[in-house]
């Protein structure tokens, strides 16, 4: 199983989105809350390659980018694979 990290707030309803795919998918994956935590909203925004909004995806640490994305690559079934799910 690939190791999935997103960066989330708990007011963002793009987060959540995301998050229920995710589960839907039965993926496990690491939530980081970075709505009070400058060090790790600074820390995202590097990984993320400069972009600062959230959600911020990343599986086996590549940026997947937002909820939208998330789901693009869902919908070209590209997502399944790369979460090792059938």
């Amino acid at each position: 199983m690939p190791k999935v990290e997103i960066y989330t707030t708990p007011i963002c309803p793009y987060c959540a989105r995301a998050k229920k795919l995710l589960d839907r998918k039965g993926v496990a994956y690491q939530e980081i809350d970075v709505m009070m935590d400058r060090e790790k909203r600074r820390e995202m925004t590097e990984r993320a390659e400069g972009r600062t909004s959230v959600p911020q995806i990343f599986i086996d640490d590549r940026p997947i980018g937002g909820c939208d994305d998330l789901f693009e690559l869902d919908f070209d079934d590209q997502l399944d694979p790369l979460l090792g799910v059938a």
